[in-house]
């Protein structure tokens, strides 16, 4: 299970056991978008190769409101 922590300058990510940090910056590059229009689901897919995506995606600016 991968476990996500967003704040206004990353997130903080739990894969397999194994703790780090993507940057604000890295999953702008990644997406192509705003860091506040990017969803959890997007960012479980750069942690991810096939990640469950269960639920409806949420976007990291609404989650941090």
């Amino acid at each position: 299970m991968t476990t996500l922590a967003f704040d206004e300058d990353g997130v903080d990510v739990v894969y397999e056991g194994t703790e780090f940090r993507l940057s604000k910056d890295l999953i702008e590059g990644a997406t192509g978008k705003s860091y506040f229009d990017v969803t959890d689901h997007e960012v479980l897919r750069i942690v991810e190769k096939n990640p469950d995506l269960a639920g409806e995606a949420r976007r990291i600016g609404d989650i941090l409101r």
